[in-house]
């Protein structure tokens, strides 16, 4: 194994993308800039950094998600301090004050099928500006988009999503900033941390260079501009048991 540089040679080089605050991960923040945000309901969501978000008060912001977390969590925080212009998102069935902001016109949403938000982030993030996609044709979808035929398949044209900061949930990564997400909170996240101007990660460990398998990284450090260790709550939104004493299907 090639031995991993000294610390004072990362941070010459400027390598190292590790953070001490959460003021510091998320410095330059303003009113009105748009933020990309892994997970999905509540698993794989960047807690603190939403956290930080709505303790800086910033304003008009849109946020392009899955989903806007539940009422009292995750990006339903920033719905109750009213901080959220617009939302991009797959699905908001869980959220009551998102449907109470968007029928009193608080707030502007735009649904987008899930697959295609998926594609629309990867593609900013891959620097490809627009893709066709069947998905959505024909529905209120498609309406305003220009539209085209493929063999016997009609499409309809879709841009790509990039932000100003993308809000990212990891599990481990190293001072590089090459980050290893577990399970199924991987999600949205490798999406989002491609597509972001400024790219934040908080995970719940870094270990020094060399110590990851580059063959189980993620998302490469050449994506990530911020890296911080932080502690997470990990609600768990849906809880389904069995019943004492019932039997398995």
């Amino acid at each position: 194994m090639i031995p991993a540089p000294d610390r004072g040679e990362i941070k010459m080089a400027g390598l190292d993308k590790r953070v001490t605050s959460y003021a510091q991960a998320l410095d330059g923040l303003t009113d009105g800039m748009t933020l990309l945000v892994g997970g999905f309901g509540l698993c794989g969501i960047p807690e603190n950094l939403i956290a930080e978000v709505r303790s800086r008060n910033v304003q008009e912001l849109t946020v392009v998600s899955n989903n806007c977390g539940v009422d009292d969590f995750g990006l339903g925080l920033l719905l109750e301090s009213r901080q959220i212009r617009k939302v991009v998102a797959s699905y908001v069935g869980e959220n009551d004050r998102f449907e109470q902001q968007v029928l009193s016109g608080e707030l502007v949403v735009e649904l987008t099928p899930q697959g295609t938000l998926a594609e629309k982030v990867r593609a900013g993030g891959a620097g490809i500006p627009a893709f066709y996609t069947a998905t959505g044709y024909g529905t209120p979808v498609a309406e305003g988009k220009e539209s085209r035929r493929f063999g016997d398949h009609h499409c309809i044209l879709e841009t790509a999503i990039t932000g100003d900061f993308a809000l990212i949930k990891g599990w481990k990564a190293d001072w590089y900033g090459n980050v290893i997400y577990r399970h199924t909170a991987q999600n949205f996240n490798p999406l989002m941390a491609t597509a972001g101007r400024i790219t934040v990660v908080e995970v719940e460990e870094i270990v020094p260079p060399g110590e990851l398998p580059p063959s189980a990284i993620h998302t490469p450090g050449i994506y990530v501009d911020r890296l911080i260790v932080g502690r997470f709550e990990k609600r768990i939104e849906q809880r389904t048991v069995r019943k004492e004493g019932a039997g398995l299907c």
